[in-house]
């Protein structure tokens, strides 16, 4: 095999020319073979085979850099700097990420996770190298989707002033800019790149550009001669406008093609875009056909495409868009908003059964909520569906457009708590931290499905910011009984035990009680609360636990910094009342990627180990009197 021939950066160039077509093929296989067996994202990979040898061909790692934005198309990369190995443990707990390291590749020249964020990652290298007068090259590889982030345009904006090369690839494998001109194009790319051109342009350019009035004419003379020129034939005028320099499009599976276009954009002395048209999932048809099901994929078979293990059980998501669509059904002021992810969040029968009630704004967390925050100012009831790890993003739109005007915005957190194999930047452990501490803000935590159901018709109806938080995968569908109204601000009272207290949030309710089976066997009774509301903490029923136990535990699936437990604890430090509060929660870090029951046993929040901090703290509270 061809690939046995790469077994670190840079080996890509010992192989024969004729032999690429074929090293493309073997990548192509070995990447469907592994990712069916471990999963992982599949379609962006597939795509860009061809992009990343020829980068690797051009570039010289790890001296000259490479940043992918978001990291989902970067296992090529990986494959061609010696770390194939890596990829039978890859998204495993302590095995090789599914996104670009620093840490585990010196040819990683950028830690990714979130969309919109290489081109202002690659200004940063570019103005590192230019201060340190080094001469290394930056690559900064972006996709179309990407471009839909307004981080991407204000990076871009920047970039036109730089004076410096610095190359942008735009991976083109949706939405084309412009339809390729072909021959014009080419021409036009290789003159406008020749190194005697641009010399006898700048020449021309700085020769007549000395203060004189009519030597300033002619030159803005020429500028626009020029520019008419480009509106007819150069397809990325919109790039040109704005300062930067355009070649393309170019076949994104032609190497050859690639390697004359990166080697021209190397000899331009500003920001350069180099637009790439590639086919998403190109190679294996299940993933052509259905990009959405292999952006992020589960363990396939290889044959048909279909997962090896069919989803049977209603998730989280699954709830809530049932519910969404029931709500909307009756109350015709109700709209949605995502930001890119429709199937994710769960919107997609919302957008067909309600297509002029829903709005997908692409990757543009910052606009989705203040466009809701307009939205519910003008009488609508909106609903924000959102991952925890991107809403972060919108931070300062939720307090400025949102809880300052204390506008009626629903925020749907999916994905609340770890999530897996997708790691540190994907994790969403932040949210009730970040959310708590902003006023008029209310949230919730649903203990199963149905709660999560109530909680939805509540916030409807309720008059201000409210969010609902909730994690990945298999809605809880135990405690089905136990399903008291939801009240404002009231936690919930499951079982009433004599020495301890377990207050639970959301996802940990169900925890709580494997929690109490176990802390039985160690003679300790509990009572067992379900928060509910995170914010407002329910202060009546701390205080009816303050008379009752000796420790309060509470139980989050979130960092203890700012957390529930927190808040907790500091009200009842407030009440002077001689009981312990212990908060178990995540720890201040970032959490690496693996199998989520894995990943809790490591950060301390499984049943056993909870069992152990609880038995710790309890006999020396006994101890203490």
């Amino acid at each position: 095999m061809i690939l046995d021939k790469i077994q670190k950066e840079n080996d890509i160039k010992k192989i024969d020319p004729k032999d690429y077509k074929q090293l493309a093929e073997e990548i192509r296989s070995f990447l469907i073979e592994k990712i069916s067996e471990n999963g992982g994202h599949l379609g962006s990979n597939l795509g860009t085979v061809e992009l990343t040898m020829a980068l690797h061909l051009v570039l010289d790692l790890p001296e000259d850099k490479i940043i992918w934005d978001v990291g989902h198309q970067s296992y090529t990369h990986k494959l061609l700097t010696g770390r194939r190995d890596g990829f039978d443990t890859l998204r495993k707990f302590g095995g090789m990420s599914g996104f670009p390291k620093r840490k585990e590749s010196q040819c990683d020249a950028f830690d990714t996770g979130h969309s919109s964020t290489s081109i202002s990652a690659g200004l940063g290298l570019v103005k590192a190298r230019d201060i340190q007068h080094k001469d290394y090259k930056v690559v900064s590889v972006i996709g179309d989707g990407s471009l839909t982030g307004g981080m991407a345009y204000e990076a871009l904006n920047n970039a036109s002033r730089m004076g410096s090369n610095f190359i942008i690839v735009l991976n083109d494998n949706n939405m084309s800019i412009a339809e390729n001109i072909g021959g014009i194009s080419n021409y036009l790319n290789g003159i406008r790149t020749n190194q005697k051109y641009l010399e006898l342009k700048d020449s021309i350019y700085y020769g007549l550009k000395d203060g004189s009035k009519k030597s300033q004419k002619v030159v803005r003379s020429i500028q626009n001669v020029k520019n008419s020129i480009k509106q007819l034939v150069i397809p990325g005028m919109f790039f040109e406008d704005m300062g930067i320099t355009y070649l393309g499009p170019v076949d994104g599976h032609d190497i050859r093609a690639l390697k004359k276009v990166l080697n021209e954009a190397e000899s331009v002395k500003n920001a350069v875009l180099v637009h790439v048209i590639t086919q998403k999932g190109k190679g294996y048809e299940p993933a052509r056909k259905h990009p959405s099901r292999f952006h992020g994929a589960e363990p396939f078979d290889i044959e048909t495409g279909i997962p090896k293990k069919q989803k049977e059980l209603a998730t989280y998501t699954d709830v809530f868009a049932t519910v969404i669509n029931k709500l909307a059904e009756k109350d015709d002021r109700i709209v949605a908003i995502t930001a890119a992810m429709p199937d994710g969040t769960g919107l997609k029968r919302f957008s067909i059964k309600y297509p002029s009630r829903f709005f997908d704004v692409g990757i543009a967390e910052e606009h989705a909520v203040t466009f809701a925050a307009g939205l519910a100012a003008g009488g609508l009831k909106p609903i924000v569906a959102i991952y925890s790890s991107f809403l972060q993003r919108a931070y300062d739109q939720i307090i400025h457009d949102v809880c300052i005007q204390n506008l009626p915005v629903v925020f749907a957190i999916d994905r609340a708590g770890l999530v897996g194999s997708d790691g540190e930047t994907h994790q969403g452990i932040f949210d009730l931290s970040y959310l708590s501490s902003i006023p008029n803000m209310h949230i919730m935590a649903p203990k199963n499905k149905w709660e999560l159901s109530d909680m939805l018709k509540f916030a409807f109806d309720f008059d201000g910011p409210i969010a609902v938080r909730y994690p990945r995968g298999v809605a809880c569908d135990s405690m089905k009984e136990q399903r008291a109204p939801i009240e404002y601000g009231k936690a919930e009272l499951l079982k009433t035990g004599k020495d301890i207290a377990l207050f639970a949030v959301g996802s940990m309710v169900q925890t709580a009680f494997f929690v109490d089976e176990l802390l039985q066997k160690e003679g300790i009774d509990a009572t067992i609360v379900n928060a509910r509301f995170v914010k407002p903490i329910d202060t009546d029923m701390i205080d009816a636990l303050l008379k009752d136990h000796r420790m309060i535990v509470t139980m989050e699936e979130n960092v203890l910094c700012g957390g529930f437990g927190e808040h907790v604890l500091s009200y009842v430090q407030e009440q002077d009342a001689g009981v312990k509060v212990l908060p178990v929660a995540l720890p201040d870090s970032y959490v690496e990627h693996g199998n989520v029951d894995l990943l809790k046993k490591e950060v301390g929040i499984d049943a056993e180990t909870i069992v152990d901090t609880v038995k710790t703290a309890w006999d020396q509270r006994k101890n203490e009197g």
